[in-house]
């Protein structure tokens, strides 16, 4: 989220490293809470690590007990704790498989820049 600086009338885009430190207790906490979530990773300019100002935080949630439409799997996660704006995906581990198995361009993404933080 950006900050407004004390000293000056703009905003301050976090730091990549502050972003995924944040991200990363996160995941902890929702992790400590939800026996189901085998993983936290994030892909996209912050998996790559050229995250930049303006850059959204791409999460993806491998949850053992997610069920439903995508859209209803968000609604579960407080991704509103998050430090920045976030596009999430809840997959469970099959469905993690499947999507890295079947050569989509998305696949091919979170293989080359999928960065787990639990």
């Amino acid at each position: 989220m950006p900050v407004r600086s004390l000293t000056q009338s703009v905003l301050r885009w976090p730091q990549p490293e502050q972003v995924l430190a944040e991200a990363q207790l996160w995941a902890q906490d929702q992790k400590a809470f939800r026996p189901a979530l085998a993983k936290v990773g994030v892909f996209g300019s912050y998996g790559r690590g050229d995250a930049g100002v303006g850059s959204d935080l791409d999460l993806l949630l491998v949850d053992g007990s997610a069920t439903g439409p995508q859209h209803q799997r968000l609604l579960t996660w407080p991704l509103e704790h998050l430090p920045l704006s976030c596009d999430a995906l809840v997959l469970t581990p099959i469905e993690l498989q499947e999507l890295l198995a079947n050569g989509s361009r998305m696949a091919i993404e979170l293989q080359r820049d999928l960065r787990w933080l639990v």
